[in-house]
């Protein structure tokens, strides 16, 4: 099931009903509820897969009790990596084994060597499994650093793990956030639901009009970019960077917003990151719950900045290469990880890896500064190229995009095959970043407006966009399901 489907709009009332006006101040009963929903809201992709989601909520259920049961180091040690080897595992067999079958194959081809691909394990990859099996991981490694006690109600934990507002694609949430909130009473708040609904119906319009509307011009751009000229590349390009972040923050934005209605609060995972004005504040606006996990659970343990200059860019790249691994099991996101790496170490070595981490674009002015603006836009160039790496589908097709937009200078009027009017993407995409300009101070308020029939507008005006440009022909599902 996904958030932009028929299903979800029926189902999603009913649950909030039985939760509010059948279970109210029945907290157990609210969270096997929960519980039920996400296991149908992922089961009607695929129920065969339920079955993952189990066993990791069981392995890390019985390693969170043992590890807390134990004040021997050894021990604490040996079962938090029980939960680490268990979870990569499931990741390594349905994620990674085939590629580095493919890859082993590869390399004895270069020496001519021809191995048959008889290794090679016919799998689906699970929709989520690199989310929840790195959210269930997480709540080991708190248990272990002592930053959390853990429970031993296991319906209310398996809720934790599989809490459908953010199963599938985040935001990949601490369990001292959400473990906490599962577990105590809620209660229902008119103003959450309402923040809860605007927050889902912007997240709707940015996956409807704007992932939606300009990913079969990207895909089309994408497949035939050797007929195309730099001009029409460079657009594809910079589409793609306006599609996938449409489509993930779309994802997050009603994730957020959803859990809203059950009195649950998730971390936010965007925070403009077209605005950012170096990499490293890129990095902390973009995917943010990656990010921090990341960062709390790899890069903190490496060391972090705290040793000499060559340990921390050491640690920097490991961060970024694994963050571009668990994209997915294709050399082009390594590459692309790499590629981050190499743009945040001079950040890094110049001391301006903080320096924006409090604050946004003009902060206390209507207009950025030309400086301002010149860095944002230094940042999005270089943050779109790298996506050259992470929309390809091999490495081949990345260089070759690369090497036809360094060559073929040459202008071309795009024209899509379908006779989509440029102009109106264009104009939408324009006013799209104009209005998150404006909203730049608060993610969580999209329709900030004090006055009511301001805000009416808005509602109308998003309304009549989504109707606009749905298709029904346009392939809904989520671009990061694939991760």
């Amino acid at each position: 099931m996904v958030f932009n489907s028929l299903e979800f709009f029926i189902f999603l009332p009913v649950v909030f009903i039985l939760y509010w006006f059948v279970f109210k101040n029945h907290l157990k009963a609210q969270n096997v509820l929960l519980l039920i929903a996400s296991y149908v809201f992922y089961g009607m992709w695929d129920w065969r897969f339920l079955s993952l989601i189990l066993l990791s909520t069981c392995v890390d259920y019985g390693v969170g009790l043992k590890i807390d049961a134990t004040t021997v180091a050894k021990q604490r040690k040996r079962w938090l990596w029980v939960s680490v080897i268990f979870n990569i595992g499931l990741l390594g067999c349905f994620k990674y084994y085939n590629f580095f079958v493919d890859s082993w194959i590869d390399m004895f081809s270069v020496f001519g060597y021809e191995l048959k691909s008889t290794w090679m394990l016919h799998v689906v990859l699970p929709v989520g499994i690199s989310f929840y099996t790195f959210q269930t991981m997480s709540y080991s490694f708190d248990v272990y650093y002592k930053k959390l006690k853990p429970t031993s109600d296991f319906l209310s934990f398996a809720a934790f793990v599989s809490f459908f507002p953010q199963l599938v694609a985040g935001p990949i949430e601490r369990a001292s956030n959400l473990m906490s909130q599962i577990l105590n009473k809620r209660t229902f708040n008119y103003n959450q639901m309402v923040s809860g609904l605007k927050l889902i119906l912007w997240g709707l319009f940015k996956k409807i009009v704007i992932a939606d509307a300009i990913g079969p011009i990207v895909d089309d751009i994408f497949a035939n970019y050797n007929s195309h000229s730099a001009s029409t590349l460079i657009l594809g390009v910079t589409l793609f960077s306006f599609q996938v972040y449409g489509d993930f923050s779309g994802y997050s934005d009603i994730a957020i917003g959803t859990s809203k209605l059950f009195g649950i609060e998730l971390m936010s995972n965007f925070k403009f990151p077209n605005f950012s004005r170096n990499v490293a504040e890129y990095w902390q606006r973009w995917h943010i719950s990656l990010s921090t996990w990341f960062r709390h659970y790899i890069y903190i343990p490496l060391g972090g900045s705290r040793g000499s200059r060559l340990k921390s860019i050491r640690n920097i790249c490991i961060i970024f290469l694994v963050s571009g691994f668990w994209h997915g099991a294709n050399w082009t996101f390594i590459f692309w990880g790499g590629f981050h790496a190499l743009a945040f170490i001079p950040v890094f070595l110049l001391g301006r890896n903080a320096v924006y981490k409090d604050t946004v674009i003009a902060q206390n002015s209507i207009f950025p500064s030309f400086t301002e603006l010149g860095q944002v836009l230094l940042t999005f160039v270089i943050v779109t190229f790298s996506r050259i790496f992470f929309r390809s589908a091999s490495i081949t097709e990345a260089f070759g995009f690369i090497h036809r937009l360094c060559t073929n200078f040459t202008y071309e009027t795009y024209l899509h095959p379908l006779g989509y009017r440029m102009m109106d993407y264009y104009i939408l995409i324009i006013l799209f970043v104009v209005y998150e300009y404006i909203i730049r101070k608060d993610e969580r308020s999209p329709f900030l407006f004090t006055s009511k029939v301001v805000r009416f507008i808005m509602y109308t005006i998003v309304v009549l966009a989504m109707l606009l440009f749905y298709d029904s022909n346009v392939d809904r599902s989520f671009i990061y399901f694939q991760f």
